[in-house]
């Protein structure tokens, strides 16, 4: 019996804590902020997946190539494409990490203004690392777009550097094509 008059007192004091209209309003406009910077990041998220799917069809249509024997100098460019994928794919994942604290922010906040104990620790943290992962996705998206726009002499340069370092790494000697 001590059980439902706890829940009941509990579910009143929650009722009256949030009967506020103007406590809701301020709830709501503090939400806001952190609701402006989700769409931003669906936004770059979009972007960033358009380039990622170009890159992996075209590293698919090389790779087709290669498995054919049809070789061309564009084959060449394959190690820059992979690398590419990897900063577009990092740069996505840390985005969406990011938009999932975001939400946590935004509920959280809400939340916590009608709610003992005061959860404004957890929110500052959520945010903070929120924003270290918008930092780390926008780093990697630069670092993406930079390779993208190098010249085909500097991409397939930098492709043999890749291949060289992969074979070096796997203790492999390098191909005479690759010198």
């Amino acid at each position: 019996m001590d059980f439902l008059s706890a829940s009941t007192s509990f579910a009143g004091e929650l009722l009256q804590r949030t009967s506020s209209t103007a406590r809701v309003q301020q709830m709501v406009q503090l939400s806001l902020t952190p609701v402006f910077l989700l769409a931003a990041i669906g936004a770059v998220l979009n972007v960033m997946n358009q380039r990622l799917t170009w890159i992996v069809d075209r590293v698919h249509a090389l790779e087709r190539m290669a498995e054919s024997e049809l070789h061309t100098r564009d084959i060449e460019s394959l190690p820059v494409l992979r690398q590419r994928r990897r900063y577009a794919h990092t740069a996505i994942n840390l985005s969406t990490g990011a938009g999932l604290l975001i939400c946590a922010v935004v509920g959280l906040t809400f939340v916590s203004a009608f709610v003992r104990p005061a959860l404004g620790s957890i929110v500052a943290m959520c945010w903070i690392v929120a924003m270290t992962l918008v930092f780390g996705s926008l780093l990697s998206f630069l670092l993406e777009t930079r390779l993208a726009t190098k010249s085909i002499v500097d991409t397939r340069r930098l492709s043999r550097r890749l291949l060289r370092r992969r074979d070096n790494e796997d203790g492999n000697e390098p191909s005479p094509d690759q010198e």
